[in-house]
């Protein structure tokens, strides 16, 4: 059985991770999503550049990019698509996580229940 992957990244967001890396000006491997506390939901995502891969991330190589998931925030994205949208008010990456049990009405903060361990077998 091979590993499990813990997100997808839709064509969407990996070309617009493609732009990002293009032109980040930086010597930048791919980025890194994480989780910290925060927001009025409790939660929030984020992203950073990796310039020096940490070998306890996990790497999702896919559709000619790298994003790095970080160690913490594994069970709290595990399933998590992600996406990029542009509309008339906002343009950014947009995270469909099964684990999320509620957002804000900024949809800058979310609440996230970590998926069980038993998760990560199957």
């Amino acid at each position: 059985m091979g590993k499990f992957q813990v997100i997808t990244l839709t064509d969407a967001a990996a070309e617009r991770v493609r732009d990002i890396m293009a032109n980040s000006g930086k010597d930048a491997l791919g980025l890194k999503v994480g989780i910290k506390k925060g927001g009025c939901a409790g939660m929030e995502y984020t992203l950073d550049y990796v310039s020096e891969a940490d070998p306890a991330d996990d790497m999702v190589e896919t559709k000619g990019v790298r994003v790095y998931v970080d160690p913490s925030a594994v069970l709290f994205l595990l399933g998590t698509e992600m996406d990029y949208e542009e509309t008339k008010l906002r343009n950014g990456f947009v995270f469909n996580n099964p684990n999320q049990t509620s957002a804000c009405g900024c949809g800058e903060s979310v609440e996230i229940t970590p998926a069980s361990p038993e998760a990560l077998a199957h």
